[in-house]
């Protein structure tokens, strides 16, 4: 019984060393042959609409204010500080780092003149 045990075992320890050399020759030839498609290799036709509803509920993470959405852009503006954070696929993206400075409008009799 114990030989037989002892066999079956040295077979297997057999068979899983064959097979870790053929899966490293895979591993190492298939990514050749293989197309890896990406995410921004799709392009969606049309962007996933923003809900509206979900302006009663979202502040500026850095003002604590709330946000006007802008159906130009696909954007949230914040215009106290003068920011807009992006919508991509309907989802906002509210990390301020990614916010977009955007141009307050100032008019020209606020401006100072040389005189």
């Amino acid at each position: 019984m114990f030989r037989n045990v002892l066999g079956r075992l040295v077979t297997e320890i057999v068979h899983v060393h064959r097979y870790a050399n053929k899966a490293h020759l895979i591993q190492r030839v298939t990514p050749a042959f293989v197309s890896v498609r990406s995410f921004t290799d799709v392009k969606d036709e049309a962007q996933q609409p923003f809900d509206a509803s979900l302006l009663e509920f979202l502040v500026c993470p850095l003002s604590k204010k709330p946000l006007r959405y802008d159906a130009d852009t696909n954007e949230l503006i914040n215009e106290d500080l003068g920011i807009a954070y992006p919508i991509i696929d309907g989802i906002p993206n509210m990390i301020p780092q990614e916010a977009r400075l955007i141009q307050k409008d100032t008019d020209s009799s606020t401006t100072p003149t040389q005189g």
